[in-house]
């Protein structure tokens, strides 16, 4: 539904990867790989798929992720999105790149609110945006560590797609085929605040999406460190999250620098294409912090029964980002909604079939390894 309504560059600007898509075919065939056992004759019928993170209940084990292009597939699109994360009682992320502030999202809808930081060139930048989801009020702060330089995703090059947006052939043609979305997102918002733009920058980087950026240059740092770490978790009064990690090594010095939960993630196959899959990655990571911080893990999680197999390998909760995003582009609010039931429902399933009454029982027992058959030589 979502690839009938957007643009294809828009669509493919959030569906695709990066390079040739290596991380991105991997994320999925990693979690092929893994299968489930079952067990029969359980009285499952009073089961529950709620779990608790971070002292709060939730109605089950996935949150939204981080995505900064829900305003441009909906009107207000980060509101659709975090009504539907509510009123499914889950954690909901604001992204820095989002195009509705993080004050206006905790003012108007609430819930269980994360904010996703990116650390700037400029650092005292990164660290306004730090104050700001404090006095909003955010329960947690989820730093995104795994971009230190931009990515290469020349499909956006192929399309004509790029920030700032610069009109040509291929994307107003784009546009032109999509009356449905260009009526109801982009003149909606010209008809209101004007075009959009990303409300958690600075005021002086708020450029609309059609102007030249002088942020893009600055929202990078290849110069960060664990001291970086360190001075968020003297600023930051509640939950710190790192998000990025793929080596027990990594996820140790979060661990040493005060994070109280890691977010193993290859950023959905977006960025590094010869990364590991992050359920490939999970085990490991567990195995070295499990005990002493809270791993979530995103990337990829499709259906109700990755989220499982991921639970069963030991991680906590489960982040997922392009789904919820299909949901809010084909229906808003309702469409997200719907996307979050789907998780709800199958989790609830897949757990019945193992025989599970709670999250709770889950464990490795429940795995089975199956190697993937060579491929033939395509040299």
């Amino acid at each position: 539904m979502a690839k009938r309504r957007l643009p294809k560059w828009l669509f493919e600007f959030v569906d695709r990867g990066t390079e040739d898509e290596l991380a991105l075919r991997n994320n999925r065939a990693a979690f092929e790989r893994v299968k489930l056992k079952t067990q029969v004759l359980m009285d499952v019928s009073k089961r529950s798929t709620a779990v608790t993170l971070f002292g709060k209940q939730h109605d089950m084990p996935v949150g939204v992720a981080p995505t900064g292009a829900a305003g441009m597939l909906y009107y207000k699109g980060e509101l659709e999105l975090a009504r539907a994360a509510k009123a499914a009682n889950v954690p909901f992320t604001v992204a820095t790149a989002s195009q509705t502030s993080l004050e206006d999202v905790a003012r108007i809808v609430g819930g269980t609110l994360w904010f996703q930081l990116y650390m700037w060139s400029d650092i005292r930048m990164s660290h306004v945006l730090v104050e700001r989801a404090r006095n909003a009020g955010y329960d947690a702060l989820v730093v995104t560590v795994d971009g230190p330089v931009n990515t290469n995703r020349e499909y956006n090059i192929r399309n004509g797609f790029s920030i700032p947006f610069r009109y040509n052939r291929r994307n107003i043609a784009g546009v032109l085929a999509r009356p449905g979305w260009l009526t109801s997102v982009i003149f909606r918002y010209l008809l209101t605040t004007g075009m959009p733009r990303r409300e958690n920058y600075p005021s002086d980087l708020k450029e609309r999406f059609t102007q030249v950026s002088a942020a893009e240059r600055k929202t990078k740092n290849d110069a960060l460190t664990w001291a970086d770490l360190d001075r968020l978790r003297e600023m930051w009064p509640g939950k710190l999250i790192v998000k990025g990690i793929l080596t027990p090594h990594d996820a140790e010095l979060a661990v040493a620098h005060g994070a109280d939960g890691i977010i193993v993630s290859n950023h959905g196959g977006r960025n590094f294409d010869s990364s590991m899959a992050p359920i490939e990655a999970l085990s490991p990571i567990v195995d070295a912090v499990g005990e002493r911080t809270t791993v979530i893990v995103d990337s990829s999680f499709r259906r109700g029964s990755d989220v499982v197999k991921a639970l069963a390998i030991g991680a906590k909760f489960v982040m997922v980002g392009r789904p919820t995003l299909w949901g809010t582009a084909a229906g808003g609010c309702a469409g997200a909604t719907r996307a979050l039931k789907f998780y709800h429902d199958e989790i609830s399933r897949t757990i019945a079939y193992l025989g599970c009454r709670s999250i709770e029982e889950l464990n490795r027992d429940f795995l089975q390894y199956v190697p993937t058959p060579h491929s033939p030589s395509t040299m």
